[in-house]
């Protein structure tokens, strides 16, 4: 599977990222980091500035339909960023449109409020989340990992770097059960 990992070009939770890709790419699958701009992104341990990774396409140029699924990583100032860039919120939402999965953990479904899709749907994610998640028409669910497949498409969730590899065993598997 080719799986989009759609990050700003500063804020992301550098474990959010470095771990689910991980899983991607020991599981035989070809992980693309998509950003809004073009040359590397700036990883984040919590606040303190970590590792630096290429970018390899941007978004505005990108397409949902060349990715078999979506993983969007956390981070307070990553999932913050890009929610005000257009093109970031449409390609999340052409995921959804197109019926493609998607995996969100900790902050990263304040990217999904933005592309007004968690209306009807139940998820987790980083505790503070939970009224703007609410606001937005979705159920908040205090788990380790949430898998909703009543939508467009399944959308997995997590609440935070505790819970990577049970995200990543999930969003793994879904992924895969989607793309038949």
């Amino acid at each position: 599977m080719r799986i989009a990992f759609l990050t700003a070009p500063e804020g992301v939770e550098q474990v959010e990222l470095t771990e689910p890709w991980k899983a991607a790419k020991e599981a035989g699958h070809d992980p693309v980091l998509v950003s809004t701009q073009s040359g590397e992104i700036q990883g984040f341990d919590h606040l303190d500035k970590a590792d630096t990774f290429p970018v390899e396409e941007v978004v505005g140029d990108a397409s949902a339909d060349s990715f078999d699924g979506l993983v969007l990583p956390g981070g307070v100032a990553n999932p913050d960023f890009l929610r005000t860039d257009e093109k970031a919120v449409a390609f999340v939402r052409d995921f959804f449109t197109q019926g493609r999965p998607v995996a969100a953990i900790c902050h990263a479904p304040w990217t999904l409020v933005e592309a007004d899709v968690v209306r009807g749907r139940t998820l987790t994610s980083w505790p503070s989340l939970r009224t703007d998640l609410r606001n937005a028409g979705a159920t908040w669910v205090d788990e380790q990992v949430k898998v909703c497949d009543g939508g467009s498409n399944v959308l997995i969730t997590s609440r935070k770097p505790d819970d990577l590899e049970a995200f990543c065993a999930t969003y793994l598997a879904e992924f895969a059960k989607a793309a038949g």
